[in-house]
């Protein structure tokens, strides 16, 4: 018998990630027939060190099997980074030769990591893990990330209620008219809708094709118009995609970081719209790109839109623009201007982000982060973070802690494990708590998708949740913007009929919920977000998917949201994340509590959100009965039948069994126990998530 599991404490002490220079124990347990049991270890980031350590026996596990126990105790890096393990050990093995004779042989094997392991647990090997950032990570090492000690994200982001708006598409204001809209900032490739309901365009202009700019005139001033409607939704923070001045719809192309579009009203909008959040107990947090600018903007200038020198001129007729050495030209063999651009889009420049001159338009005084965290944004939403070098992250981060007494926050679009991310033949510094105080939860959305989708078990939906919680630093783990929708993803509505996958617009354009799947999949984006107002991290909801809105692919996941014309399903659907999200609002245990998972089969999993005996949350912060409950009960039933629970709080430690058919009724809704703890049961729906609250 061989054994190591990193998630039971038993075998790892503490659990997770940890500060550096602080020690870990780490225990092994290895059959009689084996010798040499060895401990195995890396660390570093950009390179690693490998080393190798005897392991101490220090008792003896099963006597009958004579399974001995061997601990090591290991003093993290100074540095942070990365630290890989995993144990080898040389095992007898009798064989048999071809002339029958029976002899022993000596074989080195590795206890390495395997996946989809509730408990962390692992499988004998018969070569070591691979961990080079290049490699190909089968079989897989245990990780253990090593971030700063100081490491601290802004506690008002911890657990906190996101929403998601792409600006031209969720509301016009009221003194909207076509012809402003027209005027405001015109160009000739730019298509217009004057019916808000219509669908977004696919073709373009003829003279250009599509180019996404079109336009349906939302605002600035129609999101501010719409506050009540967006605190209604629990709502803490809205995250805006690009508001700054651009030729496109998506704004992903700036043209001046130091405007806002006009089309959304400028920067007194963005004063005005910032002053009412603030009314509201609303924070922002804008979308930054930095890793490229408009080929159509004032810094790079290839179609002559903007007064001065542009980079682009300056390179082709040899003119000095200070935006020249921000880009990277040369002449092709046909001696035509070439440049380099964000994954070969022309109109995408790249910019050089290790050039100063660049840093300091960014990072300067009057630069960018300063302008806009002194007009009152809390923080900034990195664009393709895996494209910007780390060091430019952690200016970003620094800056913006100075310009905000540490409060503002600096979150990554990063579409993998954050913590081991590898890009450009290196891991990256995302989760070592000197860049980015979180990443968009991506990796969430995957999982929960393979679970209700019915592609993955509730056993291993768990498994995979708590590698994440295993590897992420807590700090950064409780701020994960847990979206299940996006600008950049097809609607979670429209994901749970499973569409069939096309790259054409005109077949993508037509993909929507079948009318008799409509139903289920509303049950199905239920338990989604009953599974993101439970869990730990920052729950972020696209706009509109809190009325079902349907889209595959962009463009069609950045329709309009449908005002006046939200009734049947749609309302009900509404009005159940109001209420869920307002169960998250009164009960702090759902934002910063401790977690731990109770219960797992085929289709069915139950989580607690728990303070400690001392009513304190995860960060040692205590919470008055005023702020909610002292434990929330999660139970998420996938299957297409009721199960039924008996859960027994009279203990320290709250059990659940699963029974046969109680004389208890079915429920998908929330039972609030009030102060009375003990056994009690419980019978949860097909298709519905049920939410138990225990009074402190």
């Amino acid at each position: 018998m061989f054994f190591h599991a990193s998630r039971s404490l038993e075998y790892r002490s503490p659990f997770g990630a940890q500060p550096t220079d602080t020690e870990v124990t780490i225990r092994f347990d290895a059959s009689k027939g084996s010798k040499e049991v060895t401990f195995c270890y890396a660390y570093g980031l950009y390179g690693f060190s490998y080393h190798e350590e005897p392991m101490h026996k220090i008792k003896t596990v099963s006597t009958e099997k004579g399974t001995k126990r061997y601990e090591t105790r290991l003093m993290l890096p100074h540095e942070p980074g990365l630290v890989f393990y995993w144990f080898r050990m040389k095992i007898a093995e009798e064989v048999t030769l071809e002339d029958g004779t029976v002899t022993t042989a000596v074989h080195t094997k590795y206890y390495v990591m395997e996946g989809d392991t509730e408990d962390g647990s692992g499988k004998l090997y018969h070569e070591p893990p691979r961990i080079g950032a290049d490699e190909d990570k089968y079989p897989y090492a245990w990780q253990i990330t090593t971030y700063v000690r100081d490491y601290k994200t802004p506690d008002h982001m911890k657990g906190a209620l996101i929403y998601q708006i792409f600006p031209d598409r969720f509301a016009r204001d009221s003194e909207f008219t076509v012809e402003r809209m027209m005027n405001a900032s015109p160009r000739e490739e730019r298509v217009y809708h004057v019916d808000w309901y219509e669908d977004v365009d696919i073709k373009g202009k003829p003279s250009t094709g599509y180019l996404a700019c079109d336009f349906f005139g939302g605002s600035l001033k129609g999101i501010e118009e719409h506050l009540d409607y967006i605190k209604s939704l629990g709502i803490d923070i809205i995250y805006l995609n690009p508001i700054f001045e651009a030729r496109s719809s998506h704004r992903y192309d700036t043209a001046d970081y130091l405007s806002v579009d006009p089309m959304l009203g400028g920067n007194e909008a963005f004063d005005s719209f910032r002053k009412a959040c603030d009314s509201k107990g609303i924070k922002l947090i804008l979308d930054g790109v930095f890793s490229h600018t408009g080929a159509d903007s004032r810094y790079f200038n290839k179609f002559n839109r903007y007064e001065g020198t542009g980079a682009f001129e300056a390179y082709e007729k040899g003119k000095e623009s200070k935006y020249r050495s921000w880009y990277n030209f040369y002449k092709n063999e046909d001696g035509y201007t070439v440049y380099d651009s964000w994954w070969g889009f022309p109109d995408l420049p790249n910019v050089d982000e290790n050039n100063l001159s660049y840093r300091r338009f960014i990072f300067g005084e009057g630069g960018v982060v300063d302008t806009w965290m002194s007009r009152g944004a809390s923080g900034l939403r990195l664009d393709v973070s895996d494209e910007l070098p780390d060091s430019f992250i952690r200016q970003m981060r620094d800056v913006i802690k100075r310009k905000t007494d540490g409060e503002g926050m600096l979150v990554g679009e990063v579409w993998e494990d954050a913590s081991n991310k590898c890009s450009y033949g290196s891991y990256r510094d995302f989760m070592l708590g000197t860049s980015h105080d979180s990443v968009m939860g991506y990796t969430f959305r995957t999982t929960v998708l393979e679970f209700l989708q019915g592609y993955v078990s509730a056993k291993v939906f768990n498994s995979r949740l708590e590698g994440y919680r295993e590897r992420y630093p807590m700090e950064s783990y409780y701020c994960i913007m847990n979206l299940l929708s996006s600008h950049d993803v097809p609607r979670f509505y429209t994901m749970m009929s499973k569409p069939y996958d096309t790259d054409n617009k005109e077949d993508q354009q037509k993909i929507k919920v079948p009318e008799a799947e409509a139903s289920k999949c509303a049950d199905l984006c239920k338990l989604g977000y009953a599974i993101q107002i439970g869990y730990i991290g920052a729950p972020c909801v696209y706009y509109g998917d809190e009325i079902l809105m349907d889209g595959y692919k962009d463009p069609f996941n950045r329709r309009t949201y449908p005002w006046g014309k939200v009734d049947g399903e749609n309302a009900e659907h509404l009005d159940y994340v109001r209420k869920l999200a307002k169960l998250r609002v009164d009960n702090r245990v759902l934002k910063t509590g401790f977690y731990r998972t109770l219960y797992t089969s085929e289709n069915v999993i139950a989580f607690e959100r728990y303070l400690d005996n001392e009513n304190r949350d995860f960060f040692g912060e205590s919470v008055m009965p005023s702020q909610g409950a002292r434990k929330v009960v999660v139970i998420i039933n996938r299957g297409h039948e009721g199960v039924y629970f008996k859960l027994d709080d009279s203990t320290n430690s709250l059990k659940i069994e699963e029974l046969e058919s109680p004389a208890v009724s079915l429920s998908s809704d929330v039972i609030v126990n009030g102060i009375s703890f003990g056994p009690m049961q419980v019978g949860v729906a097909s298709y519905s998530p049920l939410f138990i609250v225990y009074g402190q």
